[in-house]
């Protein structure tokens, strides 16, 4: 990601709609989020893209358990996910939501499908083999467990034998080779990066893009009797929900479970569809909830609303950013949220803040705070500026807390408490101040509300000391 640029472009995972967000997926959209914040705050244009994935054998199933028109599931449920996002205050600024199943999304997937088949890079075949409804995936036995079953799902996936389309992905294989040796940022972190590596050395196979006998979905342009494959239609929307201007994206998160479709799959498509690359492909890791995979069967797939409600938005933000490093595994624990909260939020930012407004308040020491200039960002934290564009949010907050401590360490010293005299209270309360208002231009991408709070507490000559940031818990 180049911080010159007049423009940043940031996307999620198109989400499947069979079930309601959990906090996986808030996960990646707040990763989305705070860099949007980021780069819109630096005075370039932003646009975040999330969406939902609607053309898949799983909303079918979903909707059939909910005894409704598969039309009217998805239109209920690509209303909740929105509203998901909007409570979780996501995207302060351009903001694209995607429907895989919008007019303007299904024109564009059939004109792209049209486009590679002209081109000479898809042709029709026969497929037999296994097929796993949970991953939307064709998969092979080495892919299986001891048992015969997808290791992530536990199921045992169909067997499949149906004519098809398929996709000369094996034509693309050293152009995929030269990519990523070309440009070694293009899928992060390195292990994700050497894991697509080896498996594209191992070398590619054609893969079918389209189904027979599925009847939700996007239908083969020059084939109504076939319905375009959910993989190949969900990543063309990365393209069709966002304006042309700001393609390709800059940076795609995504799970690492999907790594395999976004780093391989869909480069050979732009490739073969002539459309430009994305810059960068990130592959997070997977959460646990108390050491225990998120799963509907155990029944602790976590809401971040209902987390949001008790603890506040930014208080969740701060504790996944802060525990888990981004791109690694990590487990969420609710007594470590709460240990989190009252030490680092409520006990240290919120109680900083809090004494030096009663400070100010109570000495009516009274000062213009100014908004600190951009340069401030760019050249003193350096350090902050380069852990975002490396997405090492851990390490950015890290650079935000040392200001903090540093901060409180230089009032512990000073004891502005006890000095009576006015012209030498007034620098170190400047001072202080001073410190709090630039370092709240490093926190308004991770804890937007809190930025604002902070902000509005010390405007001009209006500093008071209100309500807490973060009641203790």
């Amino acid at each position: 990601m180049s911080m010159t640029k007049n423009k940043f472009f940031v996307t999620t995972p198109i989400y499947y709609i069979n079930d309601v967000p959990h906090i996986g997926h808030a996960y990646a959209t707040f990763a989305a989020d705070i860099l949007a914040r980021y780069h819109q705050q630096i005075e370039g244009k932003t646009f975040l893209l999330t969406g939902s994935d609607e053309n898949s054998q799983k909303t079918v199933e979903a909707a059939r358990k909910r005894n409704l028109p598969v039309e009217k599931y998805a239109e209920e449920m690509a209303k909740t996910w929105q509203e998901t996002w909007r409570k979780l205050n996501i995207a302060d600024g351009q903001f694209g939501f995607v429907r895989t199943t919008g007019k303007n999304h299904e024109r564009f997937v059939q004109e792209v499908f049209q486009k590679i088949h002209d081109a000479g890079f898809i042709e029709q075949g026969v497929y037999k083999g296994l097929y796993c409804v949970g991953h939307e995936a064709f998969v092979k036995n080495e892919d299986l467990d001891e048992k015969g079953l997808c290791p992530d799902h536990k199921t045992k996936p169909e067997v499949l034998e149906e004519k098809n389309y398929f996709f000369k992905l094996k034509d693309f294989e050293e152009k995929l080779k030269a990519l990523y040796e070309k440009n070694p940022d293009f899928i992060q972190p390195i292990e994700r990066r050497n894991e697509v590596t080896s498996f594209v050395a191992r070398g590619l196979e054609n893969i079918s893009i389209s189904r027979e006998k599925a009847r939700w979905g996007i239908k083969v342009p020059f084939d109504e009797s076939q319905r375009i494959y959910v993989w190949f239609d969900a990543l063309l929307s990365y393209y069709s929900g966002s304006p042309k201007e700001f393609w390709p994206a800059d940076v795609h998160i995504i799970g690492k479970d999907i790594l395999r479709f976004h780093a391989v799959i869909w480069p050979a498509m732009l490739i073969a569809a002539d459309l430009p690359l994305p810059e960068k492909i990130f592959a997070h890791g997977f959460f646990t909830i108390n050491g225990q995979k998120i799963s509907k069967s155990l029944g602790n797939a976590i809401d971040p609303i209902k987390i949001s409600e008790e603890y506040g938005t930014d208080a969740l933000r701060y504790f996944l950013f802060k525990e888990i490093p981004f791109g690694n595994d990590g487990d969420f624990s609710f007594e470590r949220l709460k240990e989190v909260y009252n030490s680092d939020l409520a006990n240290g930012l919120g109680n900083l803040v809090a004494r030096v407004a009663k400070l100010c308040e109570k000495s009516k020491v009274t000062f213009k705070v100014d908004r600190p200039p951009l340069e401030f960002k760019l050249g003193e934290t350096t350090k902050y500026a380069l852990c975002l564009n490396d997405l090492n949010f851990q390490g950015a907050l890290e650079e935000i807390w040392q200001r903090y401590r540093q901060l409180d360490h230089y009032l512990e010293k000073q004891k502005p408490w006890v000095i009576e005299e006015r012209s030498k209270l007034t620098p170190v309360l400047e001072y202080a101040v001073s410190e709090i208002s630039k370092t709240n231009r490093l926190l308004e991408p991770f804890l937007p509300e809190t930025a604002e709070k902070i902000k509005q507490q010390f405007i001009q000559k209006n500093i008071t000391s209100s309500t807490a940031l973060f009641p203790r818990k």
